[in-house]
């Protein structure tokens, strides 16, 4: 393969050729809804090149490839007239107010994290409704105060609380910001007695993990190597490494990454009383995860005597230790080794690799083991297992013997949503904490006492009325015979749909990284049922929904069958009466916006509009992009002729055609994106405004100071605003009353 460097845009481009034309000028409403156009108008112009690339001996060309550069000042021109482009037709959305009216009400609920319980203080996060974002709280005797508040460091909202962790005894937290959306973070140390910072900032940390050692004197965590060690690379080549508080970063000690792939990542834990060390490796986001274990008592926390506990094997782990664990009692592994759906094995810490393994749980058939957590307080008669399970990505908890796994009850759930992982003690305990949700349920942070088997709802008020909304979990086939599972939310009145009359509808999907679409609250969804339509929500291969098998059917060669499920998933909302090709939109975000664009350039006549939500689109181009090399474990490499020609056959970037009547598009970036990088978008809309022959409009919105992550409530409320009043003009659906 010859894959030399981009083509000099000084040499290569050439006058640009006359755009593609959009509809303007909203007048009324078809027979099926949709608003129709007035006059004509050209899209602003690209610069487009006779840039193009050799893979493999097939030469592939690449006419926007100028677009790339964020500096380059025709870039900035184009982005400029898009904007411009993308105001003028928000300007026409006359729904406009009145679904961001709805969405800020919908989203108005409030928000809390689990309790953390760290000595005699608890920690967590809440957001009441109006707040921007959620601020960091503790509660000690009775009295209840803010610690780290992004809105008070922050009134513009820009500033993201992406990471906290407090201390064993609950005096210190490690907490990190970002700024911008960019994720990348500095992490400084609160005396959370007087509030003062007393250690940092520390630089090149990306929502680190930390593991405190107790006394608060010294943490382990994960940092990147300084930037000038390895030019270009910046966003790579993590390390664990051991941080004493209030000592310069500079002086922190690796521990564990040297000599590893720039793209490793790391996960670790310490035990509350210091004794033992847990590291976790995985390549990019290969399922595959290494597990290491030292006992920090046999040595200088600066040289921890690491031990495999799950090495060369191609599964996902993750230990549990309960407190005052000695060398010969047992320890449990959640794996994948053996078990697709996962099981828990017991080890020791004396020999803890795959020889000595117990199967304590026992992988299902139909369900996939999502969670473990062992409960061995005093209190209890016997020391018992928390396991979380998702049946089709619906939750189930069990409860089990930790001392032969038997499973002795459940834990009852308010409905068939979504549970978060476990929260406890970090002492041994009795109770567990986790969030639930479903589609209709904004998050309630629920309390499992195990002493009594009860379980209770500790904040917000559970109470709150429902939408009236009917979630139907249904089943279809696939092209290829096999069963896929999907989310259908409909008004209550009309559960089933209504024949000869199809609602404007959204279809939805991820089917990626192992990803399970489990039943979230979406208030985006909800307004848009509200309003009378229908909301669908795809299980796609490639994601978690049924365990790793499903993942990997779904990934490098095989990614065409995620994008055929998304089709059979739109083919099963026409054929069951839901709704109709005029009157389905796709909506997708970052591997769920590949999905969105493949679906457009793979069959547009189905769908009635499309928005791309930060989406992968150049697919030849992805591994020189954002985070793009972390990813090759999903989407396979150019390098490979295989995985080029898998890549290039659905490439949405590569597979638009000149004269296709394309629906209307809208493209949604963020310029702070560190993971998707926004030039998908940008090659990906100029190459439709400059092919389609659909009326368009093709519409690129470019979003400041904000990232692929986490961002203030009211940006979040205003982005789903735009692509429900998008939707709302082209398929024909009024917001609610």
């Amino acid at each position: 393969m010859s894959q030399g460097p981009p083509p000099s845009p000084a040499r290569h481009v050439t006058q640009p050729a006359l755009p593609g034309t959009y509809a303007t000028g909203r007048a009324g409403h078809e027979a099926g809804g949709r608003e129709t156009a007035g006059t004509a108008a050209r899209y602003p112009d690209a610069p487009r090149s006779d840039a193009a690339e050799e893979f493999h001996g097939t030469r592939v060309a690449d006419p926007y490839r100028v677009l790339e550069d964020p500096g380059d000042e025709r870039t900035l021109a184009w982005i400029a007239a898009q904007e411009a482009l993308f105001r003028r037709e928000r300007d026409g959305w006359r729904h406009l107010p009145a679904w961001h009216a709805e969405l800020v009400r919908l989203s108005g609920v409030p928000l809390s994290s689990p309790p953390r319980p760290r000595g005699r203080r608890v920690f967590f996060l809440r957001r009441e409704p109006g707040e921007e974002q959620p601020t960091l709280w503790v509660s000690e005797a009775g009295a209840v105060r803010a610690l780290v508040s992004p809105a008070a460091i922050d009134p513009g909202g820009r500033t993201v609380l992406e990471a906290w962790h407090p201390s064993v005894e609950g005096d210190l937290v490690a907490y990190q910001l970002s700024t911008g959306g960019t994720e990348e973070s500095l992490l400084r140390v609160l005396d959370v007695a007087t509030g003062a910072v007393v250690d940092g900032p520390t630089d090149r940390v990306r929502r680190s993990p930390v593991a405190w050692l107790p006394g608060g004197r010294a943490f382990y965590y994960v940092r990147r190597l300084p930037p000038e060690l390895n030019p270009g690379e910046e966003r790579y080549h993590r390390r664990v490494y051991l941080h004493r508080v209030g000592s310069d970063s500079a002086e922190d000690v690796v521990v564990f990454g040297d000599g590893r792939g720039k793209t490793s990542f790391y996960t670790v834990a310490a035990t509350p009383d210091g004794r033992w060390l847990t590291v976790t490796a995985t390549v990019g986001t290969d399922p595959a995860t290494e597990v290491w274990l030292a006992d920090l008592s046999g040595g200088p926390p600066e040289r921890p005597a690491l031990r495999p506990v799950q090495v060369g094997t191609p599964a996902r782990g993750a230990l549990r230790i309960a407190p005052a664990t000695g060398p010969d009692d047992p320890l449990w592994l959640h794996t994948g080794h053996e078990a697709p759906r996962g099981r828990v094995v017991v080890t020791t810490a004396a020999d803890p690799g795959p020889a000595t393994w117990r199967t304590l749980v026992a992988g299902r058939p139909d369900a996939v083991l999502a969670d473990f957590v062992p409960l061995t307080g005093p209190e209890l008669p016997r020391p018992l297992a928390l396991v979380r399970w998702t049946r089709h990505a619906v939750s189930e908890i069990t409860v089990h013997d930790l001392a032969d796994g038997r499973e002795l009850g459940s834990v009852p759930l308010p409905g068939n949503g979504e549970a978060g992982p476990f929260s406890v003690r970090a002492e041994a305990g009795h109770e567990a904490w986790f969030t639930y949700c479903d589609h209709t349920t904004p998050p309630v942070v629920l309390r499992y006492d195990a002493r009594t088997g009860a379980t209770e709802a500790e904040w917000p008020d559970p109470s709150v009325p429902r939408p009236a909304v009917t979630t139907s979990h249904v089943t279809f086939t696939s092209h290829d015979g096999t069963p896929v599972r999907m989310f259908v939310l409909s008004p209550a009145t009309s559960p089933h749909g209504e024949p000869g009359r199809p609602r404007p509808a959204i279809l939805t999907g991820y089917g990626g990284f192992g990803v399970p679409m489990s039943p979230g609250y979406m208030p985006h969804a909800l307004a848009w049922v509200r309003s009378g339509g229908v909301f669908a929500v795809a299980c796609l291969r490639g994601g978690g929904e049924e365990g790793e098998e499903w993942h990997q059917a779904g990934t490098r060669v095989r990614k065409q069958r995620v994008f055929d499920d998304f089709d059979a998933a739109a083919d099963h909302l026409f054929a069951r009466g839901w709704t109709s090709p005029g009157l389905l939109g796709v909506m997708g975000e970052s591997n769920g916006g590949l999905l969105a664009g493949a679906a457009l350039t793979q069959h547009p006549e189905k769908y009635a509009a499309v928005v791309c939500v930060a989406p992968l689109l150049d697919m030849l181009a992805y591994e020189r992009l954002g985070m793009g090399p972390s990813w090759r474990a999903e989407y396979g490499s150019v390098r490979d002729p295989d995985e080029f020609r898998a890549l290039l056959a659905y490439s949405p970037y590569h597979a638009v055609r000149p004269g296709v009547r394309y629906p209307p598009v809208l493209f949604a970036v963020a310029d702070g994106d560190t993971r998707v990088d926004p030039c998908h978008s940008r090659k990906m809309c100029a190459m439709l405004q400059h092919a389609s022959a659909g009326p368009g409009p093709v519409l690129h919105r470019l979003e400041r100071d904000v990232g692929h992550g986490a961002r203030a409530a009211s940006r979040k409320a205003a982005l789903l605003a735009d692509v429900l009043a998008f939707f709302s003009a082209h398929l024909g659906l009024e917001p609610p009353a």
